[in-house]
């Protein structure tokens, strides 16, 4: 009797057929897989053993044949152009001269013959002396022609023995290029397998280690298939195969499993119920089974892979899956997967419906407020909402919210059209820009005065009264054209309420449902962020425009120097410090500027006032150009450190005013000179006569505002007619283009420009260089140079010695009379006698005097000393310190400035009009006695 230990035993691990076979025996058995395998690849690496020695043969014998090839062309052109090859064939006795030195040339390169011959093919050498004087055997037609011949032929003996015979021909030529004869050099290529044969063993040996590879992987697989498998006999695969078909007809989901002919191999229980397949539904055709149509269309369509794909059987929503299958060795079918999925329908159209909502409100996030335009915002909205929430769209603003201005509670009844959103003809909505007075019971109306969670909805319009006494005409055609829903939602920033966006439906989608409320509030209230951001910007915008509008010049100065035209151009995205002027000038002269301070904003145009006025304070002085820069150098210095002390961060937009730059120019059209000098400022451009384009080489200084540096000037000598072109960099610099492609473009439309006027030369800058879409402020200016005529010009040379006076003004009595100045004759000889009689009293010489006939008479004078005269009332008493007051009193204006070699000019303008006038009401005399005259007398 045996024990037992109360235990059960595990299965034994045995193969299917019961029997444990040895298992080296197994591999080789050729009815088992494993050894068919093994058997396979046998005869696998055999024909790759045959076929890589056969290859190796074939190989070895071409690379033979190609070296003989090479080697024989070598050794002929070697010899045929040795020294002395050519004139041994034409000597008397070839044979002795060339035999001895073919047979060393044939030793030392390996050939087996190097064979010298005449035209005919007459050999001159050969290895055995008995064959020479025979025909060379081989085509030498070609070498004659002065070609090199190769080929494989037979002849005499070699000392080679047999074998294939490779020779090259090759012509010898004299020192005129004559073929004189021919050199032939051979080679046998003997039996290849010398070369093939020490390779043999590698062959054989990867064969073998091939095969020992495929033995060891062959038993590796074999037993991962037993330990896969687990030993397991069939009752237990068949166990095993019902725990499986009872768990698949188990499961809440269908399974159905086709056959590549559509034919239905297996269904469970739960595909059953959903499908209600027959009882003998297994092994029929699929489209025998009545299933509903678009099921059956999908069972047996090409399709190989559905997901989750949703249709409807019977009264339940059904969701398919569907992947390809093997069930009938090799031949592929279908594996389908059936869940019931209609308790879910509803809570997933509403959580598609909320998904959709979220994506909607992103995409305003990213779409609306893409600019800083009120009505382009606006519209943006509008787009944004059709089709996914609503067919038509419509916003209406504030009329003082478009332009810019704070809304007020006031002007709610008057709203103005902005945007409109989707399919225009479908209602007669009012007209964008169209201002419209809503009445009180509006739903526009009601919905601002709610509040800020006022949105109203109007599920019906036919049935809101509010709506349609709007406007009943208007409200009639849009209930004919099909509107049946409206949203109307407040646009509402900082509990401020800007306008009204409405949201309409019609009757081919559903109505809006209190549901969409809270989603149109959510809408409303980021696009009235963006509207109000872009309010404000154009409140900002239009104050920092009309601000830098009132500081820059509004009209032309009076002068003759110039015919100046000019254009400015502000940024899209708000106004910069870019400036000019044209300031005239003592002595007929005129002054150019144009400046740039770094930054936007109003903080900016403000610095450009400050600056602009500092120039034309400094312009009054009557400074060198160089000293003008400096000052305003000091200037901005100053004006940064007041900045620093106050605390920009929390006042202004910018961080300072430093690296504004500027370029100070000044014309005097007597001389056509032009002193200038810049601050970090682009090179000006001038335009010849003649039309030709050049840039003056004007010194580059550091701009204002870094202190410390010193600026250098440049003068230079314009023609009549030429064409001074001032610019700031927002003309030729752009992000999106280098600055040196926006120089050349300036320069290519200035040589079209030929003789168009500075106003035409302008726009035709403008039209093409400009950029499309401008980061800065632009500011251009073109000034054409006119000259004082020399007739029109008196000057003398005036000797220190004040008997002198008397004839300087009879020469200005004489000029004033050519000139048809009669009338002014007495006050310009007095004011250019006291001139004169100061500066050789007074000044050093030498002392020069002019009169200048342009918009009004210049009389200038000036001596070598610097210092100025000042103007001071003498007292009755006194018996001289009139002279300048009498000058202050007849001339319209006077001064001083002071020139280049350290000397100064004495300057005084008299209006030509108010001149003769003043002389022509009254006497000298009277005007003197009235000056002078004591009160007590």
């Amino acid at each position: 009797m045996r024990a037992s230990s109360g235990r059960s035993s595990p299965p034994s691990r045995r193969p299917l057929g019961g029997r444990s076979p040895d298992r080296r025996a197994s591999l080789l058995d050729p009815r088992r897989a494993a050894g068919q395998v093994f058997l396979v690849q046998i005869v696998i690496v055999v024909l790759l053993v045959v076929a890589a020695v056969a290859s190796l043969v074939l190989q070895s014998a071409r690379d033979a044949v190609r070296q003989g090839r090479r080697a024989s062309v070598v050794a002929a052109q070697s010899f045929a152009n040795a020294p002395g090859v050519a004139e041994a064939l034409r000597g008397p006795d070839p044979t002795a001269v060339l035999q001895p030195r073919t047979e060393l040339a044939r030793k030392k390169a390996g050939m087996d013959f190097v064979v010298a011959m005449n035209t005919k093919g007459i050999r001159y050498t050969y290895p055995y002396p008995q064959e020479i004087g025979k025909k060379f055997v081989g085509d030498i037609k070609p070498a004659l022609e002065g070609h090199t011949v190769v080929e494989q032929a037979g002849g005499p003996p070699l000392p080679a023995g047999k074998g294939t015979d490779v020779q090259a021909v090759v012509p010898v030529r004299d020192s005129r290029g004559t073929v004189v004869g021919l050199v032939s050099a051979g080679i046998t290529v003997r039996n290849v397998s010398r070369l093939w044969m020490p390779q043999l063993p590698i062959a054989l040996g990867t064969g073998a280690a091939a095969l020992a590879l495929a033995a060891a992987g062959t038993t590796l697989v074999s037993r991962r298939l037993r330990r896969q498998t687990r030993g397991l006999a069939p009752v237990e695969l068949a166990r095993m195969y019902e725990h499986h078909d009872a768990v698949l007809h188990a499961v809440r989901e269908g399974v159905l499993i086709t056959d590549p002919g559509g034919r239905l191999l297996l269904a469970n229980d739960e595909a059953r119920r959903l499908l209600r397949l027959p009882e003998d539904a297994q092994g029929r055709p699929v489209r025998e089974l009545g299933l509903p149509e678009g099921i059956s269309r999908l069972l047996t369509s090409p399709r190989g892979v559905v997901t989750d794909e949703v249709h409807l059987a019977q009264d339940r929503l059904v969701a398919v899956n569907m992947r390809p299958t093997f069930p009938d060795g090799g031949r592929e079918g279908r594996v389908v997967t059936l869940r019931d999925t209609t308790e879910l329908a509803a809570l997933s159209g509403r959580a598609e419906v909320a998904r959709e909502r979220l994506e909607l409100l992103y995409e305003a996030g990213v779409r609306v407020g893409t600019t800083l335009d009120v009505q382009r915002t606006a519209q943006e909205l509008a787009d944004v909402a059709v089709p996914q929430f609503a067919d038509l769209v419509t916003v209406d603003l504030l009329d003082t919210v478009l332009r810019g201005l704070e809304p007020t509670a006031e002007g709610w009844q008057r709203l103005r059209r902005a945007a409109i959103g989707g399919e225009r003809q479908m209602t007669p909505a009012y007209p964008i820009g169209e201002l419209i007075t809503f009445s009180p019971e509006a739903p526009q109306m009601r919905t601002l005065r709610q509040g800020p969670a006022g949105a109203v909805l109007e599920a019906d319009l036919r049935k809101a009264p509010g709506w349609q006494e709007q406007d009943p005409e208007r409200a009639r055609k849009a209930l004919e054209l099909g509107v049946r829903s409206l949203v109307t939602v407040p646009l509402r920033a900082r509990s401020v309420p800007l306008g009204v966006a409405n949201f309409y439906r019609t009757s081919d989608s559903p109505a809006f449902t209190p549901e969409d409320l809270s989603f149109a509030e959510e809408l409303a209230a980021r696009a009235a962020v963006a509207v109000d951001n872009a309010r404000r910007f154009t409140r900002e915008h239009a104050m920092a425009v009309t601000l830098q509008r009132s500081l820059l010049p509004r009209g032309q100065p009076e002068q003759d120097a110039l015919e100046v035209a000019w254009r400015y151009v502000p940024a899209e995205s708000g106004v910069a410090g870019d400036w000019f002027d044209v300031i005239p000038l003592p002595g007929a002269r005129v002054a150019l500027v144009m400046g740039d301070v770094v930054g936007h904003g109003l903080h900016a145009a403000a610095t450009m006032g400050r600056l602009r006025t500092a120039v034309h304070t400094f312009s009054t002085l009557d400074l060198p150009v160089d000293e003008v820069l400096g000052n305003l150098d000091d200037l901005v210095v100053r004006m940064d450190k007041e900045e620093d002390t106050e605390g920009r961060a929390d006042d202004h937009e910018g961080e300072g005013v430093t690296g504004a730059t500027c370029l100070y120019a000044v014309y005097d059209p007597v001389t056509g000179t032009c002193t200038m000098a810049r601050a970090g400022h682009p090179d000006p451009v001038v335009v010849c006569p003649d039309g030709s384009v050049m840039c003056p080489d004007v010194p580059a200084s550091a701009p204002l505002g870094l202190g410390g540096y010193p600026f250098e000037s440049a003068e230079l000598h314009l023609p009549e007619g030429s064409q001074l072109v001032l610019y700031t960099d927002g003309l030729v610099e752009d992000p999106t283009r280098d600055i040196d492609v926006g120089l050349d473009r300036l320069r290519r439309a200035l040589g079209r420009s030929g003789r168009r006027t500075p106003d035409e030369a302008c726009q035709a800058v403008l039209d093409a260089v400009r950029p499309a879409h401008p980061s800065d402020d632009i500011a251009l200016l073109v000034a054409r140079t006119r000259m004082v005529p020399p007739s029109r010009v008196a000057d003398w040379d005036v000797p220190s010695d004040p008997a002198v006076v008397p004839s300087v003004r009879a020469h200005c009595r004489e000029r004033l009379r050519e000139w048809g100045l009669e009338a002014m004759g007495f006050t310009t000889e007095l004011i250019f006698s006291e001139l004169v009689t100061n500066a050789i009293r007074y000044g050093s010489p030498p002392v020069k005097a002019r009169l200048v006939y342009g918009r009004c008479l210049i009389c200038e004078v000036s001596d070598g000393s610097s210092t100025s005269p000042r103007l001071r009332r003498a007292a009755t008493t006194d018996e001289g310190g009139r002279g300048l007051f009498l000058v202050a009193q007849f001339a319209q204006r006077w001064g001083t400035r002071y020139t280049a070699s350290g000397g100064k000019v004495i300057w005084a303008e008299q209006v030509l009009d108010e001149g003769m006038s003043a002389v022509t009401g009254s006497t000298p005399v009277d005007v003197l006695l009235e000056q002078f005259g004591d009160p007590a007398l």
